[in-house]
């Protein structure tokens, strides 16, 4: 089953098409993003939907939803990430700033378990285009809810590249 073969009343994520994302090479250029820190144990979110709700309620109400839904998490520490929601402007309310850089992406399936063998493989995928990895974000395009739907649970992964 795909987000396409699900009626849009059913599911709350904007539709996930993972060829989309997968092997791409993107460049942001002061990209702008609404930024807010999640606590988390051990890399396990405690608060990651109520402060999502909450972001992209407010870049809605001031009409600064960017036209595609990314939001991308720094997953830097054990115990918290910051989380970047792409935003079409500098936005009242919310935190922002822009980020700059060269990207590479792959998508990944399957349980968050196997995190650690997706970042050697996002390394290596980057070191094999010639490249060092300078930081890796973490973009989750479905709720827990929408990844038990559609039987995968998707993980896209952002190298910015030097």
């Amino acid at each position: 089953m795909t987000m396409s073969d699900i009626p849009a009343e059913e599911h709350r994520c904007p539709r996930f098409d993972p060829r989309r994302w997968d092997g791409r090479e993107m460049t942001f250029d002061k990209k702008w993003f609404a930024k807010e820190h999640v606590t988390s144990i051990f890399h396990v979110p405690l608060n990651f939907g109520p402060v999502v709700d909450k972001m992209t309620r407010q870049a809605k109400a001031m009409d600064c939803e960017a036209p595609e839904f990314l939001l991308l998490s720094d997953e830097a520490s054990s115990f918290g990430a910051d989380v970047y929601l792409a935003v079409k402007k500098n936005t009242p309310g919310l935190s922002c700033g822009t980020i700059s850089g060269k990207f590479y992406t792959k998508v990944f399936e399957g349980p968050f378990s196997n995190m650690d063998r997706w970042i050697g493989e996002m390394k290596a995928y980057v070191n094999g285009k010639g490249r060092g990895v300078m930081r890796m974000l973490f973009f989750y395009p479905l709720c827990p809810e929408c990844s038990k739907k559609v039987g995968a649970n998707y993980t896209v992964i952002f190298a910015q590249v030097e």
